[in-house]
């Protein structure tokens, strides 16, 4: 079995990757990077190191990699069984064009073996909104062709890979924990049995407890670790206080998702301590001003804060928690992140409530007024 993933970064090397190689598949990263390309191909293997309080390390071989623009991916893509992406969404677009051309260059090798995609990135429905952009490329007889034999299935995927530095470049950490489900209707053919796989036939209700549990709470932990001067998110866990604002806000996200997908509340109650168990692990010393990054964007209509307000007003339930956390991202001042900066702008020259609403697109005026009052609380 051959697959090829775009990504060789640690989340790529770190979790899927990984997770692939250690079910038998032969593993072929695209990348854009060519010292890291011949890098993979020189070594061959990597390891992967396992965070946890039994530490132990995974070596992952049969690898090889190519550049991202070569013609030797569209042979790989041609004879792959599964194509993953580890890139963030904002690089899809960019290698929409790629895949394009790889479904063009297998229908004329005329291979009908089913072939299915799958995109590991932190959104909503990203496989299928990368199939749109591919068949954006198409012709309507390759399309025609695609819909029979290639496979989009969106999926989720939950997996802690911190920064860290090791004297080989290809070796990365991660926790034990992962999550990886797939929407099982739409692959073009079963995937064989992948340990950490699940296949749903409700994937939406999987992806959105993940982001507004896991990246919500994420991302409330470094909001307010900043704020209060730590560096670890594990050590925000060892404060009380702070930990007890961040399950808050976690709960009151929880609510709005119980509300929507008519959750079990005691299994979401536990999912949220699981959670919180993986943020609060020492050896994963993952910085706040990681997670914190890219606040601006954080904090936008769909993501991790704003979308759960607005579930939550939807079924008329509490906002204060998730506005809280709205409020300390905007008050995020991390070193060399611009978007900390773009904030503060607007913030000058629009005034606070105008900034909310453009950055959020919360138009709520219990919703304004609440991230307002937390957020002078922050600057008083």
């Amino acid at each position: 079995m051959k697959a090829l993933l775009f990504g060789a970064g640690k989340i790529g090397r770190g979790f899927i990757g990984a997770v692939l190689r250690k079910s038998g598949y032969d593993i072929c990263f695209a990348d854009v990077n060519p010292q890291l390309i011949d890098l993979i191909n020189t070594e061959k293997q990597y390891l992967v190191h396992i965070l946890d309080i039994n530490r132990y390390d995974e070596l992952i071989d049969g690898i090889s990699a190519v550049h991202t623009d070569s013609e030797e991916l569209l042979d790989i893509f041609t004879s792959a069984d599964i194509a993953t992406t580890a890139v963030s969404m904002k690089v899809l677009p960019a290698i929409a064009p790629t895949i394009a051309n790889g479904i063009k260059h297998r229908k004329t090798r005329q291979n009908t073996a089913p072939m299915n995609i799958v995109a590991c990135e932190n959104g909503i429905r990203a496989t299928s909104l990368l199939k749109t952009m591919v068949y954006g490329l198409l012709s309507e007889e390759e399309k025609t062709w695609a819909d029979r034999y290639i496979g989009f299935a969106d999926s989720s995927v939950d997996r802690i890979v911190p920064i860290t530095t090791y004297s080989h470049q290809l070796e990365v950490a991660v926790e034990a924990f992962y999550e990886w489900n797939v929407d099982k209707k739409q692959l073009k053919e079963t995937l064989p049995d992948i340990p950490g796989l699940h296949l749903t036939d409700d994937l939406t209700a999987h992806i959105e407890r993940k982001l507004f549990t896991v990246n919500t709470g994420h991302c409330a932990t470094a909001f307010l670790g900043n704020i209060s001067g730590y560096t670890y998110i594990h050590e925000c866990l060892d404060d009380a206080k702070l930990k007890a604002t961040v399950t808050d806000i976690m709960r009151q996200s929880g609510d709005a998702l119980i509300a929507k997908f008519h959750f079990d509340r005691q299994a979401h109650e536990n999912y949220i301590n699981i959670v919180l168990g993986r943020f609060a692990n020492p050896y994963i010393k993952d910085l706040t001003s990681r997670v914190g990054h890219d606040p601006k964007r954080k904090l936008g209509p769909k993501l991790y804060f704003s979308y759960p307000i607005s579930m939550a007003l939807s079924s008329h339930l509490p906002t204060d928690k998730l506005s809280l956390a709205i409020a300390a991202g905007m008050s995020e001042d991390i070193s060399g992140d611009p978007q900390c900066e773009e904030i503060r702008q607007l913030i000058l020259q629009k005034g606070l409530s105008q900034a909310i609403t453009e950055i959020t697109g919360q138009t709520s005026p219990v919703v304004i007024q609440q991230i307002t009052e937390a957020y002078n609380l922050f600057h008083q």
